[in-house]
Protein backbone atom coordinates (compact mmCIF):
# COMPACT_ATOMS: atom_id res chain seq x y z
CA UNK A 1 0.00 0.00 0.00
CA UNK A 2 1.41 3.37 -1.04
CA UNK A 3 1.08 6.10 1.52
CA UNK A 4 0.19 9.55 0.19
CA UNK A 5 2.43 12.38 1.31
CA UNK A 6 0.92 14.68 3.92
CA UNK A 7 -0.02 18.17 2.84
CA UNK A 8 1.81 20.86 4.74
CA UNK A 9 -0.75 23.28 6.12
CA UNK A 10 0.63 26.71 6.97
CA UNK A 11 0.17 27.76 10.60
CA UNK A 12 -1.81 30.84 9.51
CA UNK A 13 -4.28 28.69 7.60
CA UNK A 14 -4.65 26.28 10.51
CA UNK A 15 -5.30 29.21 12.84
CA UNK A 16 -7.82 30.71 10.39
CA UNK A 17 -9.64 27.37 10.15
CA UNK A 18 -9.83 26.99 13.93
CA UNK A 19 -11.03 30.57 14.35
CA UNK A 20 -13.57 30.72 11.52
CA UNK A 21 -14.75 27.25 10.49
CA UNK A 22 -18.02 27.83 12.38
CA UNK A 23 -18.65 31.11 10.58
CA UNK A 24 -18.05 29.51 7.19
CA UNK A 25 -20.27 26.52 7.98
CA UNK A 26 -23.14 28.70 9.30
CA UNK A 27 -22.94 31.01 6.29
CA UNK A 28 -23.05 28.08 3.88
CA UNK A 29 -25.84 26.36 5.81
CA UNK A 30 -28.02 29.48 5.74
CA UNK A 31 -27.78 29.52 1.97
CA UNK A 32 -27.90 25.82 1.12
CA UNK A 33 -30.17 24.67 3.94
CA UNK A 34 -28.27 21.39 4.00
CA UNK A 35 -25.51 20.30 6.40
CA UNK A 36 -23.77 18.06 3.86
CA UNK A 37 -23.61 20.88 1.32
CA UNK A 38 -22.39 23.26 4.03
CA UNK A 39 -19.59 20.79 4.87
CA UNK A 40 -18.63 20.66 1.19
CA UNK A 41 -18.56 24.46 1.09
CA UNK A 42 -16.42 24.53 4.24
CA UNK A 43 -13.85 22.27 2.59
CA UNK A 44 -13.95 24.25 -0.65
CA UNK A 45 -13.39 27.56 1.12
CA UNK A 46 -10.31 26.43 2.99
CA UNK A 47 -8.90 24.58 -0.03
CA UNK A 48 -9.24 27.80 -2.02
CA UNK A 49 -7.49 29.66 0.75
CA UNK A 50 -4.69 27.06 0.80
CA UNK A 51 -4.21 27.41 -2.96
CA UNK A 52 -4.15 31.20 -2.93
CA UNK A 53 -0.78 32.65 -3.76
CA UNK A 54 -1.61 35.89 -1.99
CA UNK A 55 -2.55 34.30 1.35
CA UNK A 56 -1.20 37.27 3.25
CA UNK A 57 -3.87 39.52 1.70
CA UNK A 58 -6.63 37.02 2.47
CA UNK A 59 -5.47 36.64 6.06
CA UNK A 60 -5.42 40.41 6.64
CA UNK A 61 -9.17 40.69 6.08
CA UNK A 62 -9.75 37.07 7.00
CA UNK A 63 -13.33 37.10 8.30
CA UNK A 64 -14.65 39.19 5.43
CA UNK A 65 -12.75 37.12 2.88
CA UNK A 66 -13.96 33.81 4.30
CA UNK A 67 -17.57 34.97 4.51
CA UNK A 68 -17.51 36.14 0.87
CA UNK A 69 -15.89 32.92 -0.36
CA UNK A 70 -18.42 30.86 1.64
CA UNK A 71 -21.31 32.78 0.11
CA UNK A 72 -19.97 32.33 -3.40
CA UNK A 73 -19.20 28.63 -2.90
CA UNK A 74 -22.68 28.02 -1.44
CA UNK A 75 -24.26 29.82 -4.38
CA UNK A 76 -22.19 27.61 -6.69
CA UNK A 77 -23.67 24.57 -4.94
CA UNK A 78 -27.19 25.95 -5.52
CA UNK A 79 -26.41 26.66 -9.17
CA UNK A 80 -25.05 23.16 -9.63
CA UNK A 81 -28.14 21.72 -7.98
CA UNK A 82 -30.34 23.80 -10.32
CA UNK A 83 -28.60 22.41 -13.40
CA UNK A 84 -28.77 18.85 -12.11
CA UNK A 85 -31.59 17.21 -14.05
CA UNK A 86 -32.24 14.40 -11.57
CA UNK A 87 -35.08 14.99 -9.14
CA UNK A 88 -35.96 12.88 -6.13
CA UNK A 89 -39.67 12.14 -5.87
CA UNK A 90 -39.63 13.59 -2.37
CA UNK A 91 -38.26 16.86 -3.80
CA UNK A 92 -41.18 17.44 -6.13
CA UNK A 93 -43.14 20.47 -4.96
CA UNK A 94 -46.60 19.73 -3.68
CA UNK A 95 -48.84 22.57 -4.86
CA UNK A 96 -51.24 21.93 -1.98
CA UNK A 97 -48.55 22.88 0.54
CA UNK A 98 -47.16 26.04 -1.01
CA UNK A 99 -47.01 27.57 2.45
CA UNK A 100 -44.57 24.89 3.61
CA UNK A 101 -41.32 26.43 4.87
CA UNK A 102 -39.11 23.78 3.26
CA UNK A 103 -40.69 24.44 -0.14
CA UNK A 104 -40.20 28.17 0.32
CA UNK A 105 -36.58 27.61 1.36
CA UNK A 106 -35.98 25.46 -1.72
CA UNK A 107 -37.63 28.06 -3.95
CA UNK A 108 -35.53 30.82 -2.39
CA UNK A 109 -32.38 28.79 -2.98
CA UNK A 110 -33.32 28.31 -6.63
CA UNK A 111 -34.14 32.01 -7.00
CA UNK A 112 -30.80 32.97 -5.40
CA UNK A 113 -28.95 30.67 -7.77
CA UNK A 114 -30.39 32.61 -10.71
CA UNK A 115 -29.11 35.96 -9.47
CA UNK A 116 -25.94 37.62 -10.67
CA UNK A 117 -23.00 36.92 -8.36
CA UNK A 118 -22.80 40.43 -6.86
CA UNK A 119 -26.57 40.63 -6.27
CA UNK A 120 -26.65 37.25 -4.53
CA UNK A 121 -23.65 38.18 -2.42
CA UNK A 122 -25.13 41.52 -1.31
CA UNK A 123 -28.53 39.95 -0.57
CA UNK A 124 -26.94 37.16 1.46
CA UNK A 125 -24.79 39.55 3.47
CA UNK A 126 -27.78 41.82 4.15
CA UNK A 127 -30.54 39.35 4.93
CA UNK A 128 -28.84 36.08 5.90
CA UNK A 129 -25.80 37.47 7.69
CA UNK A 130 -27.49 40.63 9.05
CA UNK A 131 -24.94 43.21 7.95
CA UNK A 132 -25.94 46.82 7.37
CA UNK A 133 -25.57 48.55 4.01
CA UNK A 134 -22.53 50.57 5.22
CA UNK A 135 -20.85 47.39 6.47
CA UNK A 136 -21.50 45.63 3.15
CA UNK A 137 -20.19 48.62 1.22
CA UNK A 138 -16.98 48.55 3.23
CA UNK A 139 -16.59 44.75 2.84
CA UNK A 140 -17.08 44.84 -0.92
CA UNK A 141 -15.35 48.15 -1.58
CA UNK A 142 -18.41 49.75 -3.18
CA UNK A 143 -20.60 52.74 -2.28
CA UNK A 144 -23.50 52.55 0.14
CA UNK A 145 -25.76 53.88 -2.58
CA UNK A 146 -24.80 51.00 -4.87
CA UNK A 147 -25.48 48.53 -2.06
CA UNK A 148 -28.94 50.06 -1.52
CA UNK A 149 -29.70 49.88 -5.25
CA UNK A 150 -28.57 46.25 -5.46
CA UNK A 151 -30.67 45.34 -2.40
CA UNK A 152 -33.74 47.06 -3.84
CA UNK A 153 -33.41 45.45 -7.28
CA UNK A 154 -32.63 42.04 -5.84
CA UNK A 155 -35.63 42.12 -3.51
CA UNK A 156 -37.86 43.10 -6.43
CA UNK A 157 -36.46 40.27 -8.56
CA UNK A 158 -36.86 37.73 -5.74
CA UNK A 159 -40.45 38.86 -5.08
CA UNK A 160 -41.19 38.17 -8.71
CA UNK A 161 -39.49 34.75 -8.58
CA UNK A 162 -41.27 33.82 -5.34
CA UNK A 163 -44.68 35.29 -6.13
CA UNK A 164 -46.34 31.85 -5.95
CA UNK A 165 -45.17 31.53 -2.33
CA UNK A 166 -45.72 35.13 -1.24
CA UNK A 167 -49.24 35.56 -2.59
CA UNK A 168 -50.64 38.98 -1.69
CA UNK A 169 -47.74 39.76 0.66
CA UNK A 170 -45.47 40.65 -2.25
Amino acid sequence: MVEEPAIAIPDELDRAFRAHHGLVFRTAYRITGNAADAEDVLQTVFLRMLRRTDQAEALQSEESYLRRVAINAALDVLRLRRTDQTVELTDLPNRQTTGDVSDLRRALGQALSKLEQRSAEVFTLRFFEGFTNPQIAQMLGISQVLVAVIVHRTRRQLRKELSAYLGDRS
